[in-house]
């Protein structure tokens, strides 16, 4: 198997060219989130375990701001979080780039009331939505003005649950008619209440209205081991990207390792998330305009949410 021989490569080409400020460790470390982020490179995590050569080390973490602990303190030299928080840590001078982009949109609007079926009809509703000014909130508004509809009048927006797991509960217990919610957390919450339904697929919103996808998480790499061994950040991309293909191709079995790693309880709630996370590993360099696009649109609306600018053109590799 091709993805096989790439991580092969990988253990026992890593090391060439790192230079003496690598020598603190023995090891590389990539830092994902349990979610799609680890679903799409399941197939490289199982490799790994693999291997009797410990070079690579994956560390899937619950929250973003465990990601972005590990690359403020230089432990993380691959790290995924959102693309938002990523040009944050990049506008404050934490030396990564942005090498891809792995997901691409995660977010649905869920409910109970199915009737919905227009934007126009939100007119008047409650939508519960988690980390007010975060990603989620910015994005779930801006595609509300394009819709014609004033977030600030037209609806009320209820902060309530503070995180996207007490969200996607409430959700799933009928304490909360609406809600924006993300996969794997989607699939949850319809296996736990077969009354809730995706209402709108905010990614293919985004779409109609952008004529591109929501570049929601980042792939960054450490710029000293950009520097100093391109070939392992190479290999590395091309490792993730082939798991991301077999993902994709595979889901089945995808389910099987996404379980067994513990990424989701079962293979039927792992099955049905596959599709609806938009995984497709596509190298930054190619897309540097949609995602300053993306970027361009937080900026408008929240400039904080970017870290006060749009990152320049060494903010992508």
């Amino acid at each position: 198997m091709r993805i096989a021989f790439i991580l092969f490569l990988l253990a026992s080409t890593m090391f060439l060219g790192c230079n003496s400020k690598s020598k603190s460790k023995d090891y590389v470390t990539i830092a994902t989130l349990k979610g799609p982020s680890s679903m799409g490179m399941i197939k490289l995590i199982d490799s790994l375990s693999q291997v009797s050569d410990n070079s690579i080390k994956v560390e899937i973490l619950n929250e973003p701001i465990q990601v972005r602990k590990m690359m403020i303190d230089g432990t993380a030299d691959f790290a995924i979080l959102p693309t938002t928080m990523a040009a944050i840590l990049y506008n404050r001078g934490i030396d990564y780039k942005l090498i891809a982009i792995p997901v691409w949109g995660t977010l649905y609007l869920f409910g109970t009331d199915s009737t919905i079926t227009q934007w126009d009809m939100l007119r008047g509703k409650t939508i519960n939505l988690m980390g007010k000014g975060m990603t989620p909130d910015v994005l779930f508004k801006h595609l509300l003005i394009e819709n014609g509809i004033d977030p600030e009048v037209d609806v009320r927006l209820d902060y309530r649950f503070p995180t996207h797991i007490d969200l996607a509960n409430a959700v799933a217990a009928g304490q909360a008619s609406l809600g924006v919610i993300s996969e794997p957390l989607v699939s949850l919450v319809m296996e736990r209440n077969s009354h809730v339904k995706a209402l709108f697929d905010l990614n293919a919103e985004w779409q109609k209205i952008m004529d591109m996808p929501i570049a929601q998480t980042a792939f960054m790499a450490k710029g000293e081991l950009i520097n100093s061994n391109k070939e392992l950040v190479d290999r590395i991309l091309k490792s993730y990207e082939h798991s991301t293909q077999w993902v994709n191709q595979n889901p089945d079995s995808a389910a099987q390792l996404i379980v067994k790693y513990n990424i989701l309880p079962n293979v039927a709630v792992a099955k049905n998330s596959i599709p609806r996370s938009n995984l497709n590993f596509v190298r930054a360099s190619t897309i540097q305009n949609e995602i300053q696009s993306y970027l361009n649109v937080f900026y408008h609306m929240n400039p904080d949410i970017v870290g006060g600018r749009l990152p320049n053109e060494n903010f992508y590799q």
